[in-house]
């Protein structure tokens, strides 16, 4: 122990002789150590957020969507032509009625209207829908109530509206009792969501806080079923029954053999494919496969920078051994075996290593806490990575120490003290 202890001051000693060179050395092993952990801790975070919007939606739903087919598109340009497509109540009904696996099924109809209070507009989207939607929905209610079977069953002038429609048009309001015009109709308040925003990679940002929330059956009347647009001159007139169905069967493995089961039925009834079927599950799955790829490449990508570092360290030493080439003849003539000289090199290069390690650790912990502070981005620092930049770190000096080592254990004795 002592002899060990001997062996690592003299290391420190040299390596003090030449700080300047030394702190260029570690700065490679500390970017490479911060670099592993800040890619990763930001790499986990995306992922987390991800995999929970996803969550969101979930993990036992299926989400059906009327999605206009192309052919339809162009028959549009016809005036007069109201165009047809999407999901149907028959469909819901059908959906309730024949798998025995499905616990709820929420039909959706949706519209774009001016949504007015006093002298405030804002656009929004009208979702005339049913009670059990936002329990569905994962969507609570932050204010009031949400809609009720009696209101569906009376076709209730009745709204619930989220929480951007609330920000925007009530600044100095209370929503709750208030008042709304939607279009030409008028609709009292009973409800303020909780904000909510969910990201997918199969349908966009969808964003609620611009809803309006009807029951099914008070839209459907209000409203009808033909919405038309005009733009640029040209009138665009369409007929939708339902825009979304959303489906919760009772366990996760019944997911896929439900969703492969709903496809076949939309297939039989609807000869256009006027319909998307989105599943959370697969996304999700989908999700943390991208994950491991993702955390892969940002792991290999910072790995480059200690392999960088480690090249410095091994050139560093390198001159070092060339420099001390007297210094070594001399050890070796006072009686100092091969192996007390490849000892001594990779100490200091394990010093090196290791310094770089413990700083590049300190700063790889630090960058996420300021990206998650200002850019508001989740960053999650796992043990793992720390662990990992740190080990890794450690090895990238002992590896590429060995050979400048060895190659100082190998200089003949007398040759070194003939060199100047």
């Amino acid at each position: 122990m002592n002899r060990l202890l001997r062996v690592v001051r003299l290391g420190l000693k040299s390596l003090a002789l030449h700080k300047l060179r030394s702190l260029l050395t570690v700065l490679g092993i500390v970017f490479g150590v911060c670099s592993v952990i800040a890619m990763l801790s930001i790499g986990e975070g995306a992922s987390y957020e991800a995999q929970e919007q996803i969550r969101a939606l979930g993990s036992t739903n299926i989400i059906i969507r009327s999605v206009k087919p192309p052919e339809s598109q162009s028959a549009t340009a016809e005036r007069s032509r109201v165009v047809e497509y999407g999901l149907t109540y028959e469909d819901a009904e059908r959906i309730a009625l024949s798998f025995p696996g499905v616990d709820v099924v929420v039909p959706v109809w949706e519209l774009r209207k001016d949504i007015r209070f006093l002298d405030r507009r804002t656009d929004g989207r009208i979702l005339g829908t049913v009670p059990w939607f936002a329990e569905m929905s994962q969507y609570p209610v932050s204010a009031g109530r949400f809609l009720t079977p009696q209101d569906l069953h009376e076709r209730a002038p009745v709204c619930v509206v989220g929480a951007g429609i609330a920000r925007d048009l009530f600044v100095f309001n209370d929503p709750i009792g208030a008042v709304l015009k939607l279009g030409s109709e008028y609709f009292k308040v009973i409800g303020v969501m909780a904000p909510k925003k969910i990201s997918t990679t199969a349908s966009g940002t969808i964003d609620y806080s611009s809803d309006v929330y009807l029951p099914l059956t008070t839209a459907r009347e209000v409203f009808g079923g033909v919405t038309m647009k005009i733009s640029s001159g040209s009138r665009d007139m369409e007929r939708v029954e339902l825009h979304q169905v959303q489906v919760r069967v009772a366990d996760t493995g019944l997911v896929e053999p439900m969703a492969a089961a709903l496809r076949e039925m939309l297939e039989r009834f609807h000869k256009k494919q006027d319909w998307d079927l989105l599943v959370p599950l697969e996304l999700l799955r989908r999700a943390e496969a991208t994950k491991r790829i993702f955390n892969i490449v940002l792991g290999s990508i910072a790995g480059i920078s200690l392999l960088v570092g480690g090249i410095g360290i091994m050139n560093i030493m390198l001159a070092s051994v060339t420099e001390r080439t007297r210094e070594i003849g001399i050890r070796r003539a006072l009686g100092a075996k091969r192996r007390h000289i490849v000892t001594q090199f990779l100490v200091e290069t394990v010093v090196l290593s290791v310094a770089g390690g413990l700083v590049g650790v300190v700063l790889g912990v630090v960058i996420p806490v300021l990206v998650t502070h200002f850019a508001e981005m989740r960053t999650i620092i796992t043990p793992f990575s720390l662990i990992l930049a740190f080990g890794i770190s450690a090895l990238v000096g002992m590896i590429f120490g060995i050979y400048p080592a060895w190659r100082a254990a190998g200089l003949d004795p007398i040759e070194a003290l003939r060199h100047e």
